[in-house]
């Protein structure tokens, strides 16, 4: 039995569109295995001889509220490196693994501020300041500062943050949650729609890790 010829092209486009899906998974994918494999190599090369914990899926996010607008957006695969001994903290993230409810912000938001084709990703270097108050080898809860470099649409700037660090059962937990202003890594807003983007975002960050084992 034949298909009429409308009916093989439709199917036809479907069984193509699935496939390019399915690459553009891959592809995503591949991306970040790579990704994460850059960072594991660059954060653990100079501390051989050292326990580390890594985070592979880190979730990070903004929220964003104006009498006009609200934004919020996640990211669940941020990648982190602790060294406890030394308190060496390494974080990176792809700008385009945030996840918006809606397509068009979530395309403005790459296209037009972020230029993530442009500018990749986003990181981190830097330390625990406050090491001698943390027990890494001890459950429990402690207030954590960090201090170091975050790189941020290709401007970087020099940050202090407060948070936690909860030991739990041999997996470190770091919460933090800070206000972070487009404008201090040159992010320019359109006037267009500048009543609609708060002039700081609130970024919370909740990291779990594992140790690292070769």
């Amino acid at each position: 039995m034949r298909l009429p010829t409308a009916r093989v092209s439709l199917l036809q486009r479907l069984f193509r569109g699935e496939a390019i899906l399915f690459l553009t998974s891959i592809g995503h994918i591949m991306k970040t295995a790579i990704f994460l494999t850059i960072l594991l190599v660059a954060a653990m090369a100079p501390l051989r001889g050292q326990d580390r914990y890594l985070c592979k899926n880190g979730h990070i996010w903004f929220y964003s509220e104006t009498p006009l607008e609200v934004i919020e957006a996640h990211n669940y695969e941020a990648a982190s490196v602790l060294t406890p001994a030394t308190g060496d903290l390494v974080f990176q993230l792809l700008i385009k693994s945030f996840k918006f409810e809606r397509a068009l912000m979530e395309e403005h938001f790459n296209e037009n501020y972020m230029e993530s084709a442009r500018y990749p990703k986003s990181d981190f270097k830097g330390k625990f300041v406050n090491l001698e108050e943390i027990d890494f080898s001890k459950n429990g809860v402690y207030k954590a500062v960090v201090e170091g470099k975050l790189t941020i649409h290709n401007k970087t700037n020099t940050v202090r943050q407060n948070g936690t660090v909860e030991v739990k059962g041999g997996t470190i937990l770091v919460k933090a949650k800070f206000d972070l202003a487009p404008k201090d890594y040159d992010i320019d807003i359109p006037s267009a729609v500048r009543d609609k983007i708060a002039k700081s975002v609130a970024v919370t960050v909740d990291m779990a890790y594992e140790r690292y084992k070769k």
